[in-house]
């Protein structure tokens, strides 16, 4: 999972870097394995910022001084199928055709047949393994298909309208064409979220794109729309053209985003997170209450995990009438564990990252509340602290149904063996984390949680519940391979740092920068873009 930002300020004299970067500071929960900005100044030059590591570590005054231009695109990176170097960092660049600046949040599922397309029709060179770059150069090689000396809006939309045909799986995405505008655009299922909003000041109007809705809050933007599956948009300091380019689907976006990922405060696709979150609890809390009698337990105490089942915790408790209490504390300075980059790191940083309060546990039937189940480290390390610190009984209740199967949309859970629900009963779950008991929501009353506040989408992408992939295509075969990518990328990893996993920061001080150079691409070993990095300028 990735945060995406494209920004187009109406005053081309502005520089759009530190909006940016404050908007992937409020993006940071969507990936925090490297960021990077590329903006785009006088006669078109594009200026970059990338590296390994988090937002507030990349980007400091010296850095985004040398970021010059009124428009750019930023990303903040969670690794998936692809490796974790420096060269993967985003946003990407080509030079061909016309200059494109381009980032993703999502996953290809074809990506070994668009590669060999790419090797023996387009004769384009990708030079990592992300499939961003891939996604990238097949929208290039469809551009450069106008022949033009000059492209306008018709040209980009027949572009990725081509571009849609090719390449299967879930995608949102953010582009910029030098010297022209920036583009945005979304998989025909609509499995990844984008919106945009406007800005508008006394010369003209500010254009946004973003992952979630809370970036244009806290930029003031207004107009919040998101984009719809198959559509793109482009803009250009002159206009705004939208078009409907990829052929009919099912809409389904990832219901993980309103369980996990999301913000609270964000709206995506229409759909309040917070409210489909307190909307979980009220459903949850009608199957706690008929488990709980079921087994003749009485629960003396409700007790969220940090941060995200929070809403839903409350309103469970709320619902049935039980105390509220926060029993763990949390160390705001340790990143989110799901989405650190290797399991033996996840699991060292459980206990820096919560602190259970002994006088919330001691002789008390304890039912923590958590947003969902995946590989069952943290829940196993937060079990035990409460028990160690006097829980009588540690009952777990998930917002989410058992995770059971791999996501192939973004999402860094491809293996199935890391998963803890993976052919295991709902008893065996509970053994495996050491709980007493442990209550799932079921997949019906998920989707209601989430539908109810947009009854206008009638479908999930509940893939990682049910095996059953929207976009199809997704065989064994291919499940095997991303498992097989994961375990070579883990070995590789712990070559390299020592040990399985590398902490986000640690990484962008211990690893060298991209090595670059002004001018024309150059293809060493950790290079993917010909464009100065201001990182290692200001390192």
């Amino acid at each position: 999972m990735c945060g995406i930002l494209g920004l187009l300020l109406h005053d081309p004299t502005a520089d759009a870097a530190p909006e940016i970067c404050e908007g992937l500071s409020l993006l940071q929960h969507r990936g925090q394995d490297a960021c990077g900005i590329v903006t785009c100044g006088p006669k078109g030059r594009f200026y970059q910022c990338k590296a390994n590591g988090m937002v507030r570590d990349i980007f400091d005054s010296n850095s985004i001084s040398r970021l010059i231009g009124g428009m750019g695109v930023g990303h903040v990176r969670y690794p998936t199928a692809g490796s974790f170097n420096n060269a993967e960092a985003q946003p990407f660049y080509v030079n061909s055709p016309y200059g494109i600046v381009f980032a993703h949040n999502g996953n290809l599922i074809n990506t070994d047949e668009l590669m060999r397309f790419m090797d023996a029709n387009a004769h384009r060179h990708i030079n990592t393994a992300s499939d961003s770059e891939l996604l990238l150069n097949i929208f290039a090689d469809n551009l450069q298909q106008t022949g033009k000396f000059r492209i306008n809006e018709d040209d980009i939309f027949t572009a990725i309208g081509g571009m849609m045909g090719q390449c299967k799986g879930a995608y949102a995405c953010v582009a910029m064409l030098a010297g022209f505008g920036i583009i945005a655009f979304r998989d025909p299922n609509g499995v990844r979220p984008i919106g945009m909003g406007v800005r508008k000041t006394s010369t003209g109007n500010d254009y946004l794109f973003a992952s979630e809705s809370v970036v244009a809050d806290a930029s003031g933007f207004s107009e919040w729309e998101d984009v719809k599956p198959g559509e793109a948009v482009i803009i250009t300091r002159s206009s705004l053209s939208r078009r409907q380019v990829g052929k009919a689907a099912t809409f389904a976006p990832d219901i993980f985003e309103y369980v996990y990922f999301a913000r609270p405060d964000s709206v995506l696709d229409g759909i309040s997170v917070y409210r489909s979150r307190m909307a979980m609890g009220d459903a949850l809390a009608e199957k706690v209450k008929t488990v709980l009698a079921e087994n003749s337990i009485e629960v003396d105490v409700v007790i969220p995990v940090p941060d995200t089942s929070r809403v839903a915790a409350l309103n469970l408790a709320q619902k049935l009438k039980l105390p509220y209490r926060e029993g763990f504390i949390k160390n705001r300075y340790v990143g989110r564990t799901f989405i650190m980059p290797g399991q033996q790191m996840r699991k060292k940083n459980v206990r820096r990252k919560l602190n259970a309060m002994a006088l919330e546990f001691v002789n008390k039937v304890v039912l923590l509340v958590d947003d969902s189940i995946v590989r069952g480290t943290t829940s196993k390390e937060i079990i035990q602290m409460a028990k160690d610190v006097g829980a009588k009984k540690v009952i777990v209740a998930s917002c989410a149904p058992p995770i059971r199967y791999p996501n192939v949309y973004g999402i860094d859970m491809p293996s199935r063996s890391e998963l803890v629900a993976h052919q295991r009963t709902t008893e065996e779950i509970a053994t495996a984390i050491g709980a007493d008991l442990v209550i799932f929501q079921s997949l019906s009353d998920l989707e209601e949680s989430v539908r109810s506040l947009n009854p206008s989408i009638t479908t999930f992408d509940c893939s990682v519940f049910t095996g059953e992939y929207v976009t199809g295509g997704v065989t064994e075969e291919y499940l095997q391979h991303l498992e097989g990518l994961r375990a070579d990328n883990m070995r590789t990893k712990a070559a390299l740092n020592g040990a399985v996993g590398s902490d986000a920061s640690t990484a962008a001080r211990e690893e060298k920068p991209v090595v670059v150079s002004a001018g024309n691409p150059v293809n060493g070993s950790d290079d993917t873009v010909g464009l100065h990095n201001t990182w290692k300028a200001s390192h």
